[in-house]
C-alpha cells in the first residue's frame, strides 16, 4: 500500500487531540467496506529523555537499573495513534475503539538521550469475532536502522461482516503450575497519573462520570499501564538488547482495586504470565515476555 507521509513536528497538543476526538464522535454509517487510511505519520527525532523515562518508570514501577523500559516507546508514539483514529479519513469514532492486544519487538538496545524517528500507520484490517479490528503499526528507527516496533490491535465492536484476515494470534497459557507471585494495590487516581505520562486522557481511565458514560461503573486502568507494570516486575537489570512482549487484554481493571501477577516458575529468559484478580479466577491481561541475555 502506498502511504502519504506527513511529518508531525511538534506533536499536537492534548487539547487539540481531545477536540478532534469530540468532532469525530459522530460519523456517517458505512454502506461499504471500510477504507484503510493512507497517512503515515512521522516524528523525525524524538528523544528518549531521562526525565520522560523516569516519569514513566515511576508510574509503572521500573527501576533505573533496568534501562529503557521495553514498553516506553509506545507512549512516545501514542499521540500519533490518536491522530490517525481521530482523522476524518478514519471510518469509525475513536471513542468506540477498544485496545485488544499489543505486540512489541526490540531489535537493538535503547539508550537515554537517543533520538528515534517514529513512524505510525494503519497497517491492516483484521476480522475479529466481536467486530472490525484494526492493526496500527509503530516503527522506531535510529540512524536509519529499525530498532523497535509494535503492532497495536484496536476493535470496533458489533460491526457486521468485518473485513481482513481472521484474528488468529491470541496467546495461549497453560494453567497447570501457575502461581501468584505479586499483588498490586491500585489507587483511584492511577488512571489520571498514568495519563500524564502516556498522553492517553480517555475519560474511561480518568473520570468516574466519563467511565459511566461509556458503560463502566468506575474508571478503569489503562491496558498499557497493566503491560508496563507486568514488564517492570520481570525486566532484568542492565537493560535489554533484543526482546519481545506480547499481550492480550481481557477484563477491565476497575479503580481503585487490587490485582495479582500470576506466573509459571521462573526459568531462563522466557516468561508466560497473566494479570488476574487476587483470587485468580478473572483474567485482566495475558502476556509473553522473552529476551536475549545481554552481553557487556
Amino acid at each position: 500500500m502506498d502511504y502519504v507521509t506527513q511529518i508531525v513536528d511538534p506533536p499536537p497538543s492534548r487539547t487539540r487531540l481531545l477536540l478532534d476526538g469530540v468532532r469525530g464522535l459522530r460519523k456517517p454509517k458505512l454502506e461499504d467496506a471500510p477504507l484503510l487510511p493512507k497517512e503515515r505519520l512521522v516524528r523525525s527525532a524524538v528523544e528518549l529523555s531521562a526525565a520522560g523515562i523516569s516519569a514513566y518508570g515511576r508510574a509503572c514501577g521500573f527501576r533505573r537499573e533496568q534501562g529503557v523500559p521495553l514498553s516506553y516507546p509506545h507512549v512516545l508514539a501514542f499521540p500519533l495513534h490518536l491522530m490517525l483514529l481521530t482523522r476524518p479519513s478514519f471510518p469509525y469514532p475513536a471513542s468506540g475503539m477498544v485496545h485488544l492486544a499489543n505486540r512489541i519487538r526490540q531489535h537493538q538496545r535503547l539508550h537515554e538521550g537517543q533520538a528515534l524517528r517514529l513512524e505510525v500507520f494503519c497497517e491492516r484490517w483484521v476480522a475479529h469475532t466481536k467486530g472490525q479490528a484494526l492493526s496500527i503499526a509503530t516503527r522506531a528507527y535510529s540512524s536509519g536502522t529499525l530498532v523497535w516496533e509494535s503492532d497495536s490491535l484496536y476493535l470496533r465492536r458489533e460491526v457486521k461482516g468485518p473485513v481482513g484476515e481472521p484474528w488468529e494470534d491470541a496467546l495461549s497459557l497453560q494453567e497447570e503450575g501457575l502461581l501468584r507471585t505479586q499483588r498490586w494495590m491500585l489507587p483511584a487516581d492511577l488512571g489520571r497519573c498514568f495519563a500524564k505520562v502516556s498522553g492517553d486522557f480517555n475519560p474511561i481511565h480518568t473520570s468516574l462520570i466519563g467511565a459511566r458514560l461509556f458503560g463502566f461503573r468506575r474508571a478503569i486502568a489503562h491496558g498499557m499501564w497493566t503491560l508496563g507494570r507486568a514488564l517492570a516486575a520481570q525486566q532484568p537489570p542492565g537493560g535489554l538488547d533484543q526482546a519481545q512482549a506480547h499481550c492480550d487484554f481481557k477484563l477491565p481493571i476497575f479503580l481503585p482495586g487490587q490485582v495479582a501477577l500470576w506466573q509459571h516458575p521462573v526459568s531462563g529468559t522466557r516468561r508466560e504470565f497473566e494479570v488476574r484478580n487476587f483470587a485468580g479466577d478473572k483474567p485482566h491481561m495475558r502476556g509473553l515476555f522473552v529476551w536475549n541475555e545481554s552481553h557487556p
